[in-house]
Parts: structure tokens; C-alpha cells; sequence
């Protein structure tokens, strides 16, 4: 009996925008992306930006930034773009200006002297924001020739997983959620010929 079934070939019922996120194909073998999960915070005919959500590193905000406030928030590498920049989501909306609304209530970036000040003063915790080194970027139809190609699942994700994303497991969490198709990847080893 044949079954037509491809694992591999994605149909992305949704199309790529602002506040969704991409999940990489489990064979996409790239330092920045491999089973990666990306939140997207614009996307436009010019382009688009993310932030991978699930590449922490053993860095706080205090080890990048000098005379930075405390606040026990790890980073993320948010892609390969810019690694020498750091950038945040937040959940604290028009407490700083300027940031721009991406997803219910998470927001991207605003005045970064703004954020310092509520940190130093103890109205900021750690679930409340985000930060990043560096950014995943595409340029115009970039991402929609990625997703042609099959490299990236296109799915909601709900601002409370968004904030929290950073764990381990988190790209097989993100596929449990998935239609059967896609939640088989969860299982395929990184490298298959291992096996």
C-alpha cells in the first residue's frame, strides 16, 4: 500500500506576519537555526525581523551592558544579524515609550533609558521581558522563498510561551502543538545517520 504522506513538505496554513512565529524543519542544519523557534516582529514587502526564542546563552544583561541594572533575565541569541546589539520584547506596553506592538501584549523595544530606570527601581521582573544579541533579518521576499523551500513551519503562538520560550525542548514543545505531521518531527533525531 502507498502512502502519500511527505513529512518533510510544508503546507503552511497561515502565511508569515508580525506576532507569528517560524518553527525550522528538523534537518534545517544552520549554527542560528537549527530547531530553532522565531518570533516575528515585522514583517513587510521590504522585509522582515525576528528574534530566535530559543538559543539562551550562559550571559546576563549585566555581563553585556555596563552599569546595568540587576534584573536575573538571561539573553538569547536573537539571530545572526547584529551580534554586537542587544534588543528586547516586553510585556510593560506605553510604560516605555516608543515600543512598538507586536502581539497582544508584547512589544518590541522603546527607550532603552526608559527600561533601566523601571529595572533600577524594581518594576520590571525578569517575566516581563526579554533580551537578545543580535536579530534574524530578511530581506525582501527572503522569508517567502525560505518558506517555499520548506525550511519553516509558520504557527500562533500564545505571549505567555512567547516570554517564556527559552527553556530546553522548547522547539519539540512547540511541535506538540502542531498537526500529527509535524509533531513526528519532534522525534527525529538531530543527525539521523547516528542512529
Amino acid at each position: 500500500m502507498n502512502i502519500n504522506i511527505d513529512f518533510f513538505k510544508i503546507t503552511n496554513n497561515k502565511v508569515a506576519s508580525k506576532g507569528r512565529v517560524l518553527i525550522a524543519e528538523p534537518f534545517l542544519n544552520d549554527t542560528y537555526f537549527k530547531r530553532s523557534v522565531v518570533f516575528i516582529t515585522e514583517h513587510n514587502e521590504e522585509g522582515s525581523v525576528g528574534f530566535v526564542l530559543n538559543k539562551p546563552i550562559e550571559l546576563k544583561v549585566q555581563d553585556v551592558i555596563q552599569n546595568f541594572p540587576f534584573i536575573d533575565s538571561g539573553i538569547s541569541i536573537g539571530g545572526p544579524v547584529n551580534t554586537n546589539t542587544l534588543h528586547y520584547i516586553h510585556t510593560l506596553g506605553s510604560l516605555i515609550p516608543d515600543s512598538i506592538n507586536v502581539l497582544d501584549n508584547i512589544y518590541w523595544g522603546g527607550d532603552f533609558e526608559t527600561l533601566k530606570d523601571l529595572i533600577s527601581k524594581g518594576q520590571v521582573s525578569k517575566d516581563q521581558v526579554r533580551f537578545f544579541l543580535g536579530y534574524s533579518g530578511w530581506g525582501a521576499q527572503q522569508l517567502e522563498n525560505e518558506l517555499n523551500d520548506s525550511a519553516w513551519l509558520v504557527a500562533e503562538m500564545d505571549a505567555e510561551m512567547i516570554m517564556k520560550g527559552d527553556e530546553a525542548g522548547f522547539w519539540n514543545q512547540t511541535l506538540e502543538n502542531m498537526d500529527n505531521k509535524y509533531q513526528v518531527w519532534a522525534n527525529f533525531p538531530e543527525n539521523p545517520g547516528l542512529n
